[in-house]
């Protein structure tokens, strides 16, 4: 790891009828001395459960964390057993299978709960999960949509949980060094940011209807989305469609939405939302079924006259930020990142653990630091959860889940925008918009029983 020339790192200090009896559940962890293991689950046996069951494993082997990695679940037979097996054998003992979430909620022995599932499933699974008593970690996004988001904060407020939020780059050293500089004032008054999700995603391939495979409950599956006939794109081309993705701004771009938030110290949403976009490449070129935008430009201003603007791109573009000429060392593509402009310069988070500033017209090298490989930090971030379950105070958490929803939202409020093809107007008080029947049908969705995201939780 380097650090120029400042090397002092900073840090800061389903439904109704499925949650039956939670309402009085214990607001302590099982009741236990908060010096106990403590026992995880991992819910979602799709890609990110890899980088949940590696922390779990890892922080076995430290005596302080004391916990367990005690649990698989999916509703996926095939998915769930091949974990159960390889997860047993990677911790050295015998880590329990569930073949619905449920099972894991009512096991007193579990006190905590990670979800790696598709985002239609992420808030409802927050909200069971703290109704049953069991703090939480929910990938990112948060939410499949902005009143769902706004529910899950409310169950973890209501039932006293500590839910984490799955952006790791609030755990990143280095990131928490460049927003403290920033804050700071190493670049002034900062007056604008940009944020960037360019990757490259291919021909995302077509819906072809097939019969559901042996062992995948598909119902459970879709939960409170809707059902559709079931074929691979369906299963594993999830975030590029609406009803249970977000596109690449709500796969990608939350984790630099978040960094823009945290960087502008931005507590409220936006009032002004425009939004453009085309799936050309999808469509017209791959032939593709994919439904979100895979090229998106949004604009977003605050009634203060804060501003933003976002970019997405999925086929081939250039890079951004331009400072390669000029500093070869800064990472290549620039694929993901965000930019902050100042009254003093410019500064860059080019990925999850790096960042630099450029002073002056000149664009003279300011303090900076970065990390081989530019790793996420899935591990550190895991460890501030643990650390925050044995506290008990939510304000330890690095991406607490309020967070999570306000970040998230931004990525909603983006989409819909594009959706409705117009600038809407929003209140960040009501979280609906202004005199907007047809963006406001997109806040929500309709509920499916019985997997009902429920008004009051």
């Amino acid at each position: 790891m380097t650090h120029e020339p400042n090397d002092k790192p900073t840090r800061r200090g389903l439904l109704k009828t499925l949650a039956v009896g939670a309402a009085s559940a214990p607001a302590v962890v099982r009741g236990r001395n908060l010096n106990d293991k403590i026992r995880i689950a991992v819910v979602g046996m799709g890609g990110r459960s890899n980088a949940h069951g590696k922390s779990f494993v890892e922080l076995e082997k430290d005596s302080s964390a004391n916990v367990e990695f005690a649990g698989v679940c999916d509703c996926n037979e095939g998915a769930r057993k091949s974990a159960q097996l390889a997860w047993s054998e990677r911790a050295g003992h015998r880590i329990e299978a569930y073949d619905d979430m449920r099972r894991v909620f009512d096991d007193p022995n579990i006190d905590a709960v990670t979800f790696a599932t598709p985002n239609h499933w992420h808030s409802l699974c927050v909200i069971l999960a703290c109704q049953a008593g069991k703090d939480a970690y929910v990938e990112k996004p948060g939410s499949h949509n902005i009143f769902e988001g706004r529910k899950m904060v409310e169950a973890a407020r209501k039932y006293d949980r500590i839910v984490q939020h799955g952006t790791q780059c609030r755990s990143s050293e280095n990131i928490v060094e460049g927003i403290q500089q920033l804050h700071d004032g190493i670049i002034g008054k900062v007056y604008f940011a940009r944020g960037i999700a360019y990757k490259i995603r291919g021909n995302l391939g077509q819906h072809a209807p097939r019969p559901v495979p042996d062992g995948l409950d598909w119902n459970a599956w879709c939960g409170p989305a809707p059902v559709h006939e079931f074929s691979n794109f369906q299963l594993r081309r999830w975030h590029w469609i609406w009803d249970y993705g977000n596109g690449e701004i709500g796969n990608q771009g939350v984790h630099q939405m978040d960094i823009i938030r945290w960087g502008l110290k931005i507590d409220d949403h936006p009032n002004q939302i425009s939004s453009v976009g085309t799936n050309f490449m999808q469509q017209e070129v791959h032939d593709s079924s994919a439904q979100t935008p895979g090229v998106l430009s949004t604009s977003m201003k605050w009634d203060d006259g804060r501003m933003i603007e976002f970019a997405v791109r999925d086929w081939y573009t250039n890079a951004e930020a331009g400072f390669r000429d000029k500093y070869p060392f800064v990472q290549k593509d620039f694929p993901v990142g965000v930019i902050f402009l100042g009254s003093e310069g410019t500064m860059i988070f080019p990925d999850y653990s790096s960042y630099y500033t450029f002073l002056g017209r000149d664009r003279e090298l300011g303090p900076h630091a970065s990390e081989p490989g530019s790793p996420i930090s899935d591990l550190p971030h895991f460890q501030n959860w643990v650390k925050s379950l044995r506290s008990r105070n939510p304000e330890d958490l690095s991406a607490e889940i309020l967070q999570g929803h306000m970040s998230s939202s931004l990525c909603h409020l983006a989409n819909i925008a594009y959706r409705v093809d117009r600038t809407v107007h929003f209140d960040p008080k009501t979280e609906t918009f202004v005199d907007d029947a047809e963006a406001n049908q997109l806040v929500s969705r309709p509920s499916r029983e019985p997997f009902v995201v429920p008004e009051n939780v």
